[in-house]
């Protein structure tokens, strides 16, 4: 066979036989556009979370858009979020006219630091960012104690927990994705979900301009499909057995790479990880970023697909200096290959092939 043939990629999709049919019968009933299906679809997510409620949106992007717009965030508001996540919050934020303030990270679970939002917060903030990353819940209850109101970005944690609680269910408003590549494939898609009614309400009047009592000049069409909806509900009822999955390939991960010189992930007291990504730490790394892109140079000759987790944070994009645990994750972290279709054989030759470049 030839590399391309025997490629293990970074993310693959998983779809059946199910969910395909699921998107036929929405063809074949001619109710393509919102419908039936994408309320449903909000019914769902909201009850699997745990709020009383959710708006169905296009991306993951829009709702974080459409949930900072619904909590009056605007022009000389200041919006905290972590430096090590990719560029979505910060647009959205800039969208709405607010101002991003970055800070570092935690940098055993890659969330934010609730000391650096501490010294960093200001007069003008008005909402917190708090993305879950790769499967693990950031530090709520510090971050609560800190009394700024939460936006939980769970696209890559649904069904993680801290201290019990889900993750989604704890801020005032939460989103997620239902990218191709995320825990719950719609092909393009997200959410905001929340307990407020009132926060929900403004968000559904920002979905869609149409037939609306009042012209709101932030409305957008950001509906999503009955068609995307019919695929992430047929994931949503499949999505047990998809962590499942991940939680057996990371648990080999875990056995084969125990004794090599890698950071695994750690999983802190109270929490739960789901492993949407399955991201090592190589310390040796450290201060030479050009040796970890050699190494996924060399894995991909190997036929393995590793990447960054994050591809450049944003301090980078924006010449800022001052974000020292982001630096060393963006420098010695990689994302190995973990998804629900990884055959056992694939999980092998991907440890394997990291071992021997390790040696």
């Amino acid at each position: 066979m030839t590399l391309l043939t025997t490629k293990i990629p970074h993310s693959r999709l998983d779809l059946g036989q199910d969910d395909i049919q699921a998107v036929l019968h929405v063809l074949e009933s001619g109710q393509v556009a919102k419908g039936p299906l994408v309320n449903q679809f909000e019914r769902s997510m909201a009850a699997f979370v745990g709020v009383r409620g959710a708006v169905a949106l296009s991306s993951g992007t829009a709702s974080l858009e459409v949930a900072l717009r619904a909590m009056g965030i605007g022009t000389g508001d200041e919006v905290m979020m972590p430096s090590y996540v990719c560029a979505a919050p910060w647009l959205a934020t800039v969208r709405v006219g607010a101002h991003p303030q970055l800070v570092d990270i935690q940098l055993e679970a890659f969330s934010i630091d609730p000391e650096k939002v501490e010294e960093t917060r200001s007069a003008n903030t008005r909402a917190m960012i708090v993305p879950h990353l790769f499967g693990l819940p950031a530090d709520m209850p510090a971050l609560e104690a800190l009394d700024i109101p939460i936006i939980e970005d769970c696209a890559h944690t649904l069904a993680a927990t801290v201290g019990g609680r889900p993750v989604g269910s704890i801020g005032s408003l939460a989103i997620c994705s239902f990218y191709a590549t995320k825990l719950l494939c719609a092909g393009e898609g997200g959410m905001v979900l929340s307990s407020d009614e009132t926060l929900l309400e403004r968000a559904r009047a920002l979905r869609e301009y149409d037939e609306q009592p009042r012209l709101e000049t932030a409305s957008f069409n950001y509906k999503l499909t009955d068609l995307q909806a019919a695929l992430g509900l047929n994931q949503l009822h499949r999505i047990q057995s998809f962590l499942d999955r991940r939680a057996s390939i990371a648990d080999y991960y875990h056995l084969r790479l125990g004794e090599q010189d890698l950071v695994l992930p750690a999983v802190p007291e109270g929490r739960t990880h789901i492993y949407y990504r399955f991201v090592v730490r190589i310390p040796r790394f450290r201060g030479t970023p050009e040796s970890l892109a050699g190494l996924v140079a060399r894995l991909e000759h190997r036929g393995v697909q590793c990447r960054r987790p994050v591809f450049r944070p944003l301090h980078q994009y924006l010449g800022l200096e001052g974000f020292p645990r982001t630096e060393e994750a963006s420098e010695t972290a990689l994302s190995l290959p973990i998804y629900p279709s990884m055959t056992d054989e694939e999980v092998e030759r991907t440890a394997q092939a990291l071992i021997e470049e390790l040696a």
